[in-house]
């Protein structure tokens, strides 16, 4: 434990962020670092309960009460080492992770006051790249089983890192021009830089994965051929399809999903940084939201990723709708009691910016019922109503309005991965349209796994990590069984106490 009585005597302060009207007009990361003693004194500030709750909260079961420990004692080497036990990536969680653990802390029955546990996490891993302690990790030795994992996002980059520290010989396949998935082609720079998701890539090639960009399984390298290729295969696609809005006019052009404008976004500015990439890039579509009055459709963070890139493009209005009511201000106890994640209001980083410059607005409850274009085909206006409730959400007789839209973007989430190298595979699915686990993990093909969004649906970063340990090793305990003379590895992950106990779902300890 820090300080004993510490939480009763230090106050929460939260991540800081850089003033909203300076880092609109630039895509450099927004967060700033405190100083070593201001996050030894929130480090202080836990408990270490008899429950860490915040373990139960954190998908990857982060050993948080002690890494806060170790940075009240200015013990940063010690903090990596029991942070990597855990999760191989912490800069992607604690950059981008909406902290379930917080929610989760016993502080947090206060609303507000928990452990700033991201900004800790964040603080640890920055400051060990900075010190030259993430190091490349060589597998003890070689078991001469090959794996190919499909997919380069989190999932992916974190099954391919476990299966070959534990021996494997990995290769990693990844269509787009660069590895880190929506990490690197949804998300904005302004929330992760991708120097950041590049350095490790440059790690996992370092230990030994082969990665390969610019291949589309089940067309670039049929699947059939996957299959007699390696002695198995992870599935990490993601899910990529996204949810459309079948309403008159949603063919006019101008009208797109969200992810086709950010990952156009994101190319662009990978032009201007000079970032590595795998292979060469595919041209910009030229989707902009300059001078454009823009409405953005969906609440959620890829929503507000949309207002945050066309605020920084110079667009003339930016309007937000929300189907859903707006949630409450604090958290609803007979909804989403302690320690399950609240829903309640938050203002977004993007929204904030956006009120602080005066070009936007967000709205709730709100239904598209069309959209209306001019004579050469582009959207000119979207016509709207106030939203029922509750599902179906219909429109309200007699709330039809009107607004200017030249853009409109579809952020409404995502259904499933995409159904072609499944369906090639014949991996059987749910009724949801994910790779189907018959086992932890394990597909209905022989030597085929699935792991992160495209087993478990749109989720969270920290779950994908999560998924791609577990599937990691359940895909080791495979392998042992194909040969009774391959012996195991050994632990992959650094740690005093090595790789943590607690497992996925249904998945033995």
């Amino acid at each position: 434990m820090g300080e004993v009585g510490a939480f009763l005597k230090i106050e929460r302060v939260g991540v800081p962020y850089r003033d909203p009207r300076e880092r609109a007009g630039d895509y450099e990361e927004f967060l700033i670092r405190r100083s070593d003693d201001e996050l030894a004194a929130q480090g202080s500030r836990c408990m270490e309960c008899g429950i860490p709750f915040c373990h139960n909260g954190c998908p990857v079961g982060n050993l948080i009460p002690d890494w806060n420990d170790l940075v009240y004692r200015d013990r940063w080497h010690d903090a990596i080492r029991q942070l990597h036990a855990t999760n191989n990536f912490p800069e992607f969680t604690g950059r981008l992770c909406p902290a379930p653990c917080e929610a989760a802390c016993v502080l947090e029955i206060r609303e507000g006051d928990a452990v700033t546990i991201k900004q800790i996490e964040n603080s640890i891993i920055d400051r060990a790249w900075e010190q030259g302690w993430v190091k490349p990790l060589a597998p003890k030795r070689e078991t001469g089983r090959s794996v190919a994992v499909v997919g380069a996002g989190p999932a992916g980059m974190a099954a391919a890192q476990q299966l070959r520290r534990a021996g494997h010989s990995v290769t990693l396949f990844e269509r787009d021009e660069s590895a880190g998935g929506l990490v690197r082609f949804g998300v904005p720079d302004f929330k992760i830089e991708k120097w950041v998701v590049q350095r490790r890539v440059e790690q996992l090639t370092a230990e030994g994965v082969d990665v390969r960009c610019g291949v589309d399984v089940g067309v670039d390298l049929p699947a059939d051929e996957l299959l007699a290729t390696y002695d198995a295969v992870v599935l990490a696609t993601g899910s990529r399809t996204p949810r459309d809005l079948p309403v008159p006019g949603r063919e006019l052009d101008g009208v797109h999903f969200a992810m086709e404008y950010l990952a156009d976004r994101n190319r662009w500015v990978a032009t201007q940084t000079g970032t590595a990439t795998g292979c060469e890039p595919p041209p910009l579509r030229g989707l902009t939201a300059r001078d454009k009055h823009v409405v953005v459709i969906g609440g959620g963070d890829t929503g507000a990723d949309c207002v945050g890139n066309s605020l920084r493009e110079g667009a003339k209005s930016i309007t937000q709708f929300e189907l859903l009511p707006e949630p409450p201000p604090s958290r609803p106890d007979d909804r989403t009691p302690w320690p399950l994640w609240p829903q309640k209001f938050r203002l977004s980083y993007a929204m904030e910016e956006a009120r602080e410059l005066h070009v936007g607005e967000q709205d709730y409850s709100v239904v598209t019922t069309h959209f209306v274009g001019d004579d050469d085909g582009r959207v000119r206006a979207l016509h709207y109503a106030q939203a029922e409730p509750a599902p179906p959400f219909k429109p309200v007789p007699g709330t039809e309005a009107e607004i200017r839209a030249d853009l409109v973007l579809l952020a409404m989430g995502f259904l499933h991965p995409e159904q072609g190298l499944l369906d090639k595979l014949e991996i059987a699915k749910d009724r949801r349209g994910n790779a189907k686990a018959v086992k932890p993990y394990t597909t209905s093909v022989e030597g085929v796994f699935a792991a992160g969004d495209a087993r478990r649906g749109q989720s969270l970063i920290v779950w994908a990590i999560n998924e791609g340990r577990q599937c990691a090793r359940m895909v080791d305990r495979y392998l042992g069984t194909l040969d009774a003379s391959d012996a195991h590895a050994g632990a992959a992950d650094e740690g005093p106490v090595g790789p943590p106990q607690r497992v996925g779902p249904g998945v033995p300890a």
